[in-house]
């Protein structure tokens, strides 16, 4: 038993110091590195890692402030070229022939109006404007006055209305003859395409040579036949006168001057714009603007030749101081038909 615990104690021991060698050998070998270090290498400090670390972070700043540089440079040579891009499409745009014709209607379509609004200011303006010939005054010479004027020993003899137009009495009842015969569809204008009865002949002879070219006569029974009748009147005359007479026909309501200007278009070749201001037959709805024009005609040496629709009941006095004029006196019946009362 003794021997045992003996061996006991000797392994103890020697376990002891075998753990007290090895970690003495291990403090050896820790302290040897430190020792045989070369001097050439140097321990970093806390100071020497910040200052690295901010050199760093200043070249990873300057590289992307490069990056960003050279991106925007590229953007803007882009937008460069976009713009560039959008200036030729305009360009082309405005060449091509859709733009073109697309500017073209704009103006066009401005211009039209423009034009539009002129043309009915002129004519306002045109229908407005009194073209009245100024008269010449002659104003005797002083070698004049001395020369008494010897009175005429013959008196002037007045003719009579009813020989107004004797001297034209051969040409008159030739047109006559002429309105009897078939009617001449393609006549030229302002001559009497249509034919007139024996009654109508009767009435112009009497109304020419029985009073004048002044006076009333009993209407035909219609306005179409009244219009037929004037405008042989007006074919007589534009063969007496020419160019130096004007027509103007009364009637109180637009209806009734539309079909006076349809029969007369009709029965002497007429084209719409022989009726108007500056033509040769005018229409009046009131008798003071047929008075005032009669009067401009008279004024400027011309003939008014006035005509009077069946329907109007009164003249005018001022009317019956013209020298050629003629009322178409309608039937009671005819009056009452025309105002709607039968």
């Amino acid at each position: 038993m003794e021997s045992e615990a003996n061996l006991s104690r000797e392994k103890q021991n020697l376990e002891q110091n075998i753990s007290v060698g090895n970690s003495s050998s291990l403090k050896n070998t820790d302290q040897k590195p430190l020792k045989n270090q070369p001097k050439s290498q140097t321990v970093l400090s806390p100071e020497n890692n910040q200052k690295i670390s901010s050199s760093q972070t200043k070249s990873f700043i300057d590289l992307a402030l490069k990056d960003l540089q050279l991106s925007r440079e590229q953007l803007e040579k882009e937008l460069k070229e976009l713009s560039k891009k959008k200036e030729q499409i305009d360009t082309e745009l405005k060449s091509s022939f859709t733009g073109q014709s697309d500017a073209i209607a704009r103006k066009v379509k401005g211009f039209q109006e423009y034009l539009t609004g002129a043309l009915q200011d002129l004519a306002q303006s045109a229908e407005q404007l009194e073209l009245v010939v100024p008269p010449v005054i002659v104003k005797p010479s002083p070698l004049d006055e001395n020369k008494k004027a010897e009175p005429s020993k013959e008196p002037e003899v007045l003719p009579a209305v009813s020989d107004t137009f004797k001297p034209d009495e051969s040409l008159i009842k030739r047109c006559f003859s002429q309105f009897l015969e078939q009617p001449d569809f393609y006549a030229e204008p302002w001559k009497l395409r249509r034919s007139l009865e024996s009654i109508d002949i009767e009435m112009l002879e009497d109304w020419f040579f029985s009073m004048g070219g002044r006076g009333a006569q009993p209407s035909r029974g219609s306005r179409s036949k009244n219009a037929l009748v004037a405008a042989g009147i007006i074919a007589i005359l534009g063969e007496l006168y020419g160019e130096q007479f004007q027509t103007l026909v009364l009637a109180s309501q637009p209806e009734r001057l539309g079909e006076w200007r349809r029969c007369l278009q009709d029965s002497l070749g007429l084209n719409r714009e022989d009726f108007g201001p500056n033509s040769g037959i005018v229409l009046f709805e009131r008798s003071d603007g047929l008075i005032e024009r009669a009067d401009r005609l008279e004024e400027r040496g011309e003939l008014p030749f006035i005509i009077i629709d069946a329907a109007e009941i009164n003249v005018e006095i001022p009317i019956l101081q013209f020298p050629i004029w003629l009322a178409f006196a309608g039937s009671p019946d005819e009056i009452y038909e025309e105002d709607g009362l039968i």
